[in-house]
């Protein structure tokens, strides 16, 4: 039996200033076709890049809590870092702009993507927010150090122009910076309850939700919303970047966080969390034949685009655990398109080599 129920999590929610960034409730549909495709499980996806700033995608309804934050704080600028081709970067920026608000970004060079103006990279351009493009000092993921160096000489240049600034934590998710309530994930406590409402009025039984799990906020604040309302629901994470341990602990610590600032009862521990690493490849936003050859049948068979950085490899993370048997054919799935189609573009050389050479 839930211990809650969904008007009550919402009633605390709603406590939360957030600002209307989003179209809102987003899709709930049914793949009929690709589940006839996979032989079963009955799979739904909810649109979430369809959220509607900036291309769309799940940091939209992240925003709306945290510029809530910024305007309460008073900033006139916002700093946030993440890879070159960022969506969580494109759509603070976005937002930033939206309330007049400078974004400055520090955007690093992980895995050599492609540094070229094409996608989300050439979005921030257009919107003339600061850009600081910066190399790893291994080439892969960049070190929480170099992170600290270029955000105090961004807050030093930012102060000396007179401005105010804001950190806004990767993603939205680990609390840090000016950021000191777990916004991000509470946008996605929200998120589940629209979606378990979505389910009941479709008479949909739902058995698992399926995502890509980054900077963690997501899938915490998903799992507090199961966990809360309907425990019979499992969030699968499917990891881009980091190894199952490391992100575990990350988006246990963000749902433990939320669920003190919600002032649930719920004793989250990591049996709550089920993050699966397997689906890395060589690294996060490195394109393969199996993710570029997904983006093509989902397109083909759906008519939607999934991303390659993201939704691409949640995608092909989630098919090979219906061929292995982890999801039944009675199952329903629902999986969480997060947005990132901007990502496509720079690495069209790679997507299109592989989809070439069939």
């Amino acid at each position: 039996m839930a211990p809650y129920s969904i008007a009550d999590v919402k009633k605390r929610i709603d406590k939360f200033p957030r600002e209307p960034l989003t179209h809102i409730p987003t899709p709930l549909q049914e793949l009929k076709k690709i589940s006839s495709f996979l032989n079963g499980p009955k799979i739904f996806i909810k649109r979430d890049d369809l959220t509607g700033l900036a291309f769309g995608g799940n940091k939209s309804r992240k925003l709306e809590f945290i510029m809530a934050d910024v305007l309460k704080k008073k900033a006139d600028a916002i700093i946030t870092w993440a890879s070159v081709q960022s969506n969580w970067c494109l759509q603070t920026a976005t937002a930033a702009k939206k309330y007049g608000i400078l974004p400055l970004l520090i955007l690093y060079r992980t895995y050599d993507q492609p540094e070229e103006f094409d996608g989300n990279l050439f979005l921030d351009f257009i919107l003339d927010a600061e850009i600081r493009i910066q190399k790893t000092e291994t080439g892969k993921v960049f070190q929480e150090s170099e992170v600290e160096e270029a955000l105090a000489e961004a807050v030093k240049e930012l102060h000396e122009m007179g401005r105010s600034p804001y950190i806004a934590p990767i993603g939205g998710s680990l609390l840090g910076g000016s950021m000191d309530l777990p916004l991000g994930a509470i946008a996605y406590v929200d998120a589940f309850l629209e979606l378990a409402q979505q389910a009941t009025e479709m008479d949909i039984k739902v058995d698992y939700v399926v995502h890509a799990t980054g900077s963690g906020s997501t899938q915490a604040g998903l799992a507090i919303g199961a966990k809360a309302v309907n425990p019979e629901i499992k969030i699968v994470g499917i990891s881009v970047s980091e190894d199952k341990n490391t992100m575990g602990e990350d988006v246990l610590t963000i749902a433990r966080d939320t669920e003190k600032a919600l002032d649930l009862k719920l004793d989250m521990e990591m049996d709550d969390i089920i993050v699966l690493d397997e689906y890395l490849g060589e690294g996060y936003g490195i394109v393969n034949k199996d993710i570029s050859q997904t983006l093509r049948i989902i397109s083909q068979q759906e008519g939607i685009f999934l991303d390659p950085v993201y939704t691409g490899k949640a995608w092909v993370g989630m098919e090979d655990l219906i061929h292995k048997g982890y999801f039944k054919p009675d199952d329903t799935l629902v999986f969480l398109h997060t947005g990132g189609t901007a990502a496509l573009f720079p690495n069209k050389r790679f997507i299109g080599e592989y989809l070439a050479n069939k």
